[in-house]
Order: C-alpha cells, then sequence, then structure tokens
C-alpha cells in the first residue's frame, strides 16, 4: 500500500513540478536575461496591458515611466520611456524585467511585479501575494512588445 502510494506521488511529480512553476511569484526558468516561456496558460491581451500601465492604482507604471499613452497626465521621468519597448527587449526579455527586475539590477527601484519572497516590509494583507496575477503579467508584456517606436 505504502509502495502504491509513493509510487503515485513519484508520477504526479511532473505534473506538481509544472504547477509550482506557475505559482505565485514563481519565476523558475530564467534563461540569460529573459523569461521565455509565459506565466499564464492563456496569452497576453496588449488592451488590457495597456489599460493595467496606464491605470494608477492597478500597475501604477506612469509614476515612473512615461509612454505612449497621450491620455494620461503627468507621466514619470525617473525610468526609461515605455516608448519603444517593444524594440529594445523581446518578449522573454519584457517578462522578466515585469516579473522580477531585481535579478537584472538589484538596486532598482522597480518593484517585482510577480514576485512573493525575499522582500521587506510587506504589509500582512500582501504577504504571500504577488502585485500583479501571471495574466497580468502577461497583458502587460503583450502591450509593451507592440511598442516599437
Amino acid at each position: 500500500m505504502l509502495r502504491a502510494g509513493l509510487l503515485a506521488v513519484l508520477l504526479a511529480l511532473p505534473t506538481l513540478s509544472a504547477w509550482a512553476q506557475q505559482g505565485p511569484g514563481d519565476v523558475v526558468v530564467v534563461e540569460g536575461d529573459a523569461i521565455p516561456e509565459p506565466l499564464a496558460a492563456r496569452p497576453g491581451d496588449a488592451a488590457r496591458g495597456r489599460a493595467i500601465v496606464a491605470n494608477r492604482s492597478v500597475g501604477l507604471c506612469l509614476l515612473c515611466h512615461s509612454g505612449p499613452i497621450p491620455e494620461e497626465r503627468l507621466q514619470g521621468t525617473l525610468a526609461p520611456s515605455l516608448a519603444g519597448a517593444g524594440a529594445r527587449w523581446s518578449v522573454g526579455q519584457l517578462r522578466l524585467r515585469i516579473a522580477d527586475g531585481a535579478r537584472l539590477n538589484p538596486d532598482t527601484i522597480m518593484p517585482p511585479y510577480y514576485r512573493t519572497t525575499g522582500l521587506h516590509r510587506v504589509a500582512k494583507a500582501f504577504e504571500g501575494k504577488t502585485i500583479l496575477t501571471a495574466e497580468q503579467v502577461e497583458d502587460v508584456v503583450a502591450y509593451l512588445a507592440t511598442l516599437k517606436e
């Protein structure tokens, strides 16, 4: 009986491993300066991504960045412009920069939008939670990938 149970667990490991890679904040496969595989099963939607970037309550992207979103006034100047992001970086590179830019620059002021570990001074209500969901990260990546100029 114990052997059968152990065998069942061992056979399920590939499935559990794949699920764990998709869990909140888990960025398992980083190749060079990119996350090559999507974080979500659903492809990102550029229109939803643009809405996240423009929304000052969700992504807060325009607090530091400027971008080709003319209806949003008072855009940031602390970080690079988002204009041309799709020409500067691949989809995988954009994904890593959004999910956890500190992997590339430990001194970045950009928050890790899809990481839950190794964070400091996190309010109790937000412990163990990502800023953006995997689907939202993919939406933002899809939008930024369209910005070629």
